[in-house]
């Protein structure tokens, strides 16, 4: 259990030092995204050298699907903007400030750390590492929901409501394809790069 323990509480360090108030401005955030996404890559290789092999396909039907579930997630997310602005006062101030991360950064670096390395990164260690772990110690119901839980929690240093949910429904929707289909990790990766790059620099919601 400690193989999943540990690298669970280093990702919730990690988060806590990009996300937290009290550690803001420290480092450049998107700088620490990326060394950040290299120690979560390197644990998931290190932890499950064969997951390439079992998980990973690249041929054009992933490649498509990724990017359609990507079309997907952001018109879902188009809706529930305007829901939640209707709803709540907060919702677009705390939206606001999630894009504000981006203010001064150079969009096409931004564009290729989040399509190549941070993106594929997040979810070969949140589906691809810790998902199978839980799936395999207790049962895949079992591991999708513990997964999606604290993917959502560990955002739950930036104290905006907003970034969390919005983590919450990401990561249900990647932690249920992954239930669903554990074969299609490739198709994951694809999706959650090509969903950065769209929603944080090509068409920001």
């Amino acid at each position: 259990m400690k193989r999943i323990i540990i690298p669970l509480l280093i990702a919730a360090f990690l988060w806590f030092f990009m996300f937290s108030p009290w550690t803001s401005g420290i480092f450049n955030f998107w700088t620490a995204m990326s060394f950040s996404a290299v120690i979560l890559m390197n644990m998931s290789f290190a932890l499950r050298p064969q997951w390439w092999v079992e998980d990973v396909k690249f041929d054009w039907k992933n490649i498509a699907g990724g990017v359609a579930l990507s079309v997907v997630l952001w018109g879902i997310f188009w809706v529930g903007d305007k829901a939640s602005a209707w709803l709540f006062d907060f919702a677009r101030p705390q939206v606001e400030l999630i894009y504000g991360m981006k203010t001064g950064e150079n969009p096409w670096l931004l564009s290729i750390l989040l399509l190549i390395l941070i993106g594929p990164a997040e979810e070969i260690f949140w589906r691809g590492y810790v998902q199978n772990a839980l799936s395999k110690r207790w049962n895949p119901n079992t591991g999708f929901i513990v997964t999606t839980l604290v993917y959502a929690l560990v955002h739950i240093w930036s104290f905006n409501f907003m970034l969390v949910m919005a983590a919450l429904v990401v990561g249900a929707i990647w932690g249920l394809a992954y239930r669903l289909y554990p074969q299609k990790l490739g198709t994951l990766i694809v999706s959650h790069a090509v969903w950065d790059v769209v929603v944080f620099v090509l068409f920001p919601i």
